[in-house]
């Protein structure tokens, strides 16, 4: 009830909470220390949680089990939103970042182009409710990595009301270039 989720009750009595947020398992890993008696296991979940309108984030976490090492992962996911600049399905220019060596290109693309990504790129930009755009993963393939430098390409960019389209000079900057411009001539220069 913490997520503001919606409560109903079905015929029989139970109480279903709609979710509302996705959550997307991405990837699960068999993790192990190893002690005196030999390997403890433990398993560590990747998770991808948004609203598909803009609000993503990712979690990384460990648990005895499966289901444990998910819920930790996705309350540390629901910790680390983001709120990205979407523009019309896509996004208002292209990114890249790189994380580890993991080297994510996102492009915006046009409506009806869907979505052109891969693996956990897919995962990520369908999550946060992109509906168009092209990417391209370099580099390393590590999931993790991957996660990561796609979130810092999308946290990257500006929205269209913050680009600097013209530069205008102030004062400041004129005068000192008529300063320098209009600088007198030295002994030397004269002969």
């Amino acid at each position: 009830m913490a997520d503001h989720a919606k409560t109903s009750r079905p015929r029989d009595g139970a109480v279903v909470e709609e979710k509302q947020f996705d959550e997307r398992v991405v990837h699960i890993d068999r993790v192990a220390r190893v002690v005196k008696g030999g390997r403890r296991f433990r398993f560590r979940a990747l998770v991808v949680v948004g609203d598909h309108k803009g609000k993503v984030g990712i979690g990384i976490a460990k648990g005895a089990d499966v289901t444990a090492a998910v819920a930790k992962a996705v309350d540390v996911a629901k910790k680390n939103f983001v709120i990205l600049k979407l523009y019309k399905g896509s996004f208002p220019h292209e990114s890249q970042a790189k994380v580890g060596g993991s080297n994510i290109l996102l492009k915006p693309a046009s409506a009806g182009t869907g979505l052109i990504a891969g693996g956990v790129v897919r995962t990520v930009l369908e999550v946060a409710g992109v509906t168009n755009a092209l990417s391209k993963s370099l580099g390393s393939s590590n999931k993790i990595n991957t996660a990561y430098a796609t979130l810092e390409a999308l946290k990257s960019m500006e929205s269209s009301k913050n680009w600097v389209t013209t530069r205008y000079k102030t004062n400041d900057e004129s005068k000192a270039k008529k300063s320098v411009s209009e600088k007198p001539a030295t002994d030397k220069e004269s002969k």
